[in-house]
């Protein structure tokens, strides 16, 4: 009896440390994919959550106290955020129609109190096409044929930067079918833009600004409200672009305080959809602090470092520590409360300690993956040059460090590398590659690099087809199919032959 008791008890430790090991690893893969500033926030989160947890104060390193009797008098910040964002927000479309009729690149839009172009001027990197990544991204999660598909990603590529559509849908269609070979009426067109306008953000899609407000007002639940919004946009919207609240105020019958519910409402719809977008996108990638600071000496030594950013020193708390020795030591003599108590504490503790050593192996598996990445693209670190590119796919840099393929995409997705030559993603540095007929390997960049040395040495009395530009790289040991050829024709912004004619 005793010893199945024994053996069950064995199977129930054998269980949590199971148990504990899965969440060790969940813990680890989730700190693996953060970037830094989100790694920050992560470890923000887990000291405010867990009290076992601490930062290395460097007053304690000094033998300081920190004193902040002040400190108390002063509101958060967040709340002079907050109140300062409502404000911007709700005179942002103010200020979009007053402005009706100037040049949309003027037009100001909501921007934390900057204007747009002081937004792209602090832009230092980052991918423009951010915007309609995200927009491509919602189109991968509708159900479409291949011939919606091309309709959706055409009209995605035709949105002006504040996410409206200007252009006419006829002259979308004399488009599809000059440069894609598409034929398809507007009819067609407007069906498939109607599920872009599904899209969020709300209004993104719209033809005019109008449109662009009914959009985002239909959005909201049913209510007398919202049917106000709808009749003063729909019905008033020459008084709405004048201002003329009182004119409008009158024709829909409203008190003082109803009214006033009314513009406020208003006053908080987006005129820029797509622009909004943008911003956040610009402030992200601008905010982004690289991961790897990656140094090239003139003698052609490479070395990296981590960059630590805000990240503080960890340790568990030394009063927890303190009393799990209490407890280690007078386990015996201890009430059931008292235990239990200590049991709480001993808990955190265990996930504290865990927490730290995720980090651990977070900063290890960071630096066997940039350190493979570097040794296989060593000439690019050299020179710069893109075509110095080997070709590289998560595969190579797996078997290099002998991490899982998931682990090295989770540090390839969401980490930045600064280097010489400017500040990159990791997932730059990853491309296919062909083999050549001599058996030298050529990334899609070296590929893509000879077939614009190709086009631009043509005839252009006599352009190349799609089918003479592969003949063409055939004959350069380069064997590609045609279609491959015209998407990476397309890919570098080259029409078909018939459009490069001179």
């Amino acid at each position: 009896m005793a010893d199945k008791q024994t053996q069950i008890q064995e199977q129930k430790q054998d269980q949590r440390l199971a148990q504990s090991v899965s969440q060790q690893q969940l813990l680890q893969a989730s700190l693996v994919q953060l970037s830094l500033t989100e790694l920050v926030d992560r470890i923000n989160t887990e000291m405010h959550d867990n009290p076992a947890l601490e930062a290395e104060s460097p007053y304690d390193a000094l033998g300081e106290s920190h004193d902040s009797e002040n400190d108390d008098d002063l509101p958060p910040e967040e709340d002079f955020d907050v109140l300062t964002e409502r404000e911007e927000r709700q005179s942002a479309l103010d200020e979009a129609l007053s402005n009706i009729g100037r040049d949309d690149e003027d037009l100001p839009v909501y921007s934390g109190g900057r204007s747009v172009s002081e937004e792209r001027e602090e832009m230092v990197y980052g991918d423009t096409a951010s915007f309609y990544d995200q927009l491509k991204e919602q189109m991968n999660e509708v159900d479409m044929d291949e011939r919606e598909r091309d309709i959706m990603e055409y009209l995605i590529g035709s949105l002006d930067d504040d996410g409206l559509l200007r252009k006419d849908l006829e002259s979308i269609s004399d488009e599809l079918a000059v440069y894609h070979n598409l034929y398809v009426d507007s009819d067609e067109i407007e069906r498939v833009l109607r599920q872009i306008q599904r899209f969020d953000p709300p209004g993104i899609g719209a033809r005019s600004l109008q449109e662009c407000l009914m959009l985002q007002i239909a959005r909201r639940e049913p209510s007398k409200l919202k049917n106000l919004m709808e009749r003063a946009v729909g019905d008033y919207f020459d008084d709405f672009t004048r201002k003329h609240w009182g004119r409008i105020q009158s024709a829909l019958q409203l008190n003082d305080v109803q009214a006033e519910a009314l513009f406020r409402e208003l006053r908080k719809l987006n005129p820029r959809p797509g622009a909004s977008l943008g911003e956040t996108v610009g402030r992200s990638l601008q905010q982004i602090t690289p991961d790897f600071i990656v140094e090239t000496q003139d003698d052609g030594t490479i070395t990296f470092t981590l960059n630590s950013g805000e990240i503080p020193e960890l340790k568990v708390s030394q009063s927890f520590v303190d009393s799990m020795k209490e407890y280690q030591q007078n386990k015996d003599n201890l009430s059931r409360q008292t235990k239990e108590a200590l049991l709480y504490i001993k808990q955190k503790v265990d996930s504290a300690q865990g927490f730290i050593d995720a980090i651990k192996v977070r900063r290890h598996t960071l630096t066997i993956t940039m350190r493979a990445i570097i040794q296989w693209q060593r000439q690019f670190f050299l020179d710069g040059e893109e075509a110095s590119l080997r070709p590289m796919i998560l595969k190579d840099v797996a078997e290099k460090t002998g991490l899982d393929l998931s682990t090295v995409s989770r540090v390839s997705n969401s980490k930045y590398a600064q280097t010489r030559w400017g500040t990159f993603p990791l997932r730059y540095f990853f491309s296919d590659g062909y083999t050549m007929e001599n058996g030298e390997e050529l990334s899609t960049r070296q590929i893509k690099s000879v077939l614009g040395d190709i086009i631009a040495a043509e005839d252009k009395k006599k352009p190349l087809s799609d089918d003479a530009l592969a003949a063409a790289l055939a004959g350069r040991g380069i064997p590609i199919a045609r279609r491959t050829v015209a998407k990476y024709r397309e890919q570098l912004g080259l029409p078909i032959a018939r459009l490069r004619k001179e």
